[in-house]
């Protein structure tokens, strides 16, 4: 009995131990996280919490925002957070926002997740035209949004279409002229072009910096009324109160810069700001809601306290915060020169690499060429010997007919002719076997002029032969190239190495030749095979 009371006892003491908590849903410019928060939590608290989780240090310029009744508020530092005039209907969502802007981004923005939160923020602002833009600057901000986010510029990879999906210049610039979404990528990846070697955070510094010059840049504007009732526009900025009118935001009429204002008050609904000059007239001007002059005072308070805080000396967490981003910057600077110099070595070894191949390749087609070439020299050869030879045998085979020519002649000459009708038709096979004779003599001393020839044709070719095979030796054996330098890369020890000119080997023959000279020997063949015209048969010479 006393152990299940000590039990209870010590089960209801734990559980009075363990802190109620509820949700919370941050939304930041690119992310969403969620917390459990104690109920005692103050807004501090859990501002502390959400800039720890982003390695945010120069929480000065955020503040978790949410929105009440169309009106949007700021959570207290100093306030639990359900005391605020919140849904309690979890996860309770806060936007993580900028609240306050730089005079100079680039000397003020020290964090790179401080400069990219403000990147995003401000280039929504552009895009959704709550910061009016000129045409011109909306595409330079455009080309180094690109940049930011895909680096550098790439044909290969970056082609046409890429930017088919992204958001990049306000509707309001894209209805301003008769362009093509096309028409729009082309101008911006022209610009993007130009961005060569920026890293990220270049990029989006840049686009900062351009930013920062616009009228609308940084500034909260308010429907106001003056003591006549007539509509202002309150606009509060990093500079100062600037009053405009309602149809025109972008020059003030009045500017109340925070050096030259004396006092800031409200009272219930009224405002009075009173300048430092005294000769100056107070400015009275009264608002809507009791939330929105909440607002402005805040943020009047806020931006002041930013303003005196830039003229004086650095504090030593800045200092600090500086130092290290200095350090990180140079690194950084230096792995990006190192990246630049290996991709430098590695595009000049690759495109050394693509020149030796192709000189390979180039190698490789005059070694078949001159192979081709003594083939077809070796065949010129070949049918020159086969020539020769036939025109040695036609040689002698004419040589032979004009002997038995001669025969022939003799044996008709000792005939007896028995009557004058005989003695003149011998006469005149005399006569015709004369003549014959005498064109086969000279056809026979043509052809062995022919077949000297030949013989010589045949000693020049395979001379050129044997020059031609000496050629593809000394080819063979020669040095593939000079040596480079540097030499980025061997060439394997498989590739053979060769160094021929289509003008290194000559020939006296070409295919034409080769096919005029076959129908030469076919020619000769069938002049061999057949007896010529008008010779005597062995049938008529033995009557």
């Amino acid at each position: 009995m006393a152990g299940a009371i000590a039990s209870r006892m010590s089960f209801s003491s734990l559980k009075r131990k363990q802190p109620k908590t509820f949700t919370v849903r941050i939304v930041t410019m690119d992310a969403e996280m969620e917390f459990n928060c104690e109920m005692k939590w103050k807004g501090k608290d859990l501002f502390d919490l959400v800039c720890r989780t982003l390695g945010l240090r120069e929480t000065w310029f955020f503040g978790l925002q949410y929105t009440i009744k169309d009106t949007v508020a700021w959570l207290k530092m100093d306030k639990k957070v359900l005391d605020h005039d919140v849904s309690k209907e979890e996860p309770v969502t806060f936007h993580f926002l900028a609240k306050f802007y730089p005079e100079n981004a680039e000397e003020e923005l020290v964090q790179e997740i401080t400069q990219h939160l403000f990147f995003l923020q401000v280039k929504k602002q552009i895009l959704d035209e709550k910061i009016y833009c000129p045409p011109e600057a909306s595409v330079l901000l455009a080309s180094y949004a690109v940049q930011a986010k895909y680096g550098d510029y790439d044909p290969s990879v970056h082609k046409r279409g890429f930017l088919a999906q992204e958001e990049l210049l306000p509707k309001r610039v894209i209805n301003l002229y008769q362009m093509t979404p096309e028409m729009w990528e082309e101008r911006i990846t022209a610009w993007y072009a130009e961005h060569r070697g920026r890293a990220r955070d270049e990029a989006e510094m840049e686009y900062l910096k351009i930013a920062q010059d616009l009228e609308m840049y940084g500034v909260n504007y308010f429907a106001i009324r003056n003591k006549k009732g007539t509509e202002l526009l309150l606009g509060v900025d990093a500079l100062g109160l600037h009053i405009y009118d309602p149809e025109n935001r972008l020059t003030p009429k009045i500017s109340f810069p925070w050096n030259e204002i004396r006092n800031i008050s409200y009272s219930d609904k009224e405002f009075t700001i009173k300048p430092l000059d005294k000769k100056i007239d107070v400015f009275k001007f009264n608002s809507s809601k009791l939330r929105v002059n909440k607002l402005i005072l805040q943020l009047c308070i806020g931006n002041h306290d930013l303003f005196m805080r830039r003229r004086k000396a650095d504090s030593l967490e800045v200092q600090q915060m500086k130092a290290q981003a200095r350090e990180e910057k140079a690194r950084k600077q230096m792995e990006r020169q190192r990246l630049a110099r290996e991709k430098q070595m590695r595009e000049e070894a690759e495109r050394t690499r693509d020149e030796l191949e192709r000189r390979l390749l180039q190698m490789k087609e005059e070694a078949t060429m001159a192979n081709e070439a003594l083939m077809r020299s070796e065949e010129t050869a070949d049918l020159l010997a086969e020539k020769a030879q036939i025109t040695e045998e036609e040689a002698k085979l004419l040589a032979q007919k004009a002997a038995e020519a001669e025969q022939e002649m003799q044996r008709i000459k000792a005939t007896a002719i028995r009557t004058e009708e005989e003695k003149r038709l011998m006469e005149q096979k005399v006569l015709e076997a004369e003549v014959l004779a005498l064109k086969m003599a000279e056809e026979s001393e043509r052809r062995a002029k022919e077949a000297d020839q030949l013989k010589q044709d045949l000693q020049e070719a395979r001379e050129a032969e044997r020059r031609a095979k000496q050629k593809l030796l000394e080819f063979a054996t020669k040095p593939t190239y000079p040596p480079m330098n540097p030499i980025p890369a061997p060439l394997p020890p498989d590739i053979p190495s060769f160094n021929l000119t289509g003008d290194s080997l000559s020939f006296d023959f070409k295919d034409t030749d080769m096919k005029r000279l076959s129908m030469e020997i076919e020619k000769e063949n069938s002049l061999c095979r057949a007896p010529g015209p008008g010779w005597p048969s062995s049938r008529s010479s033995s009557t």
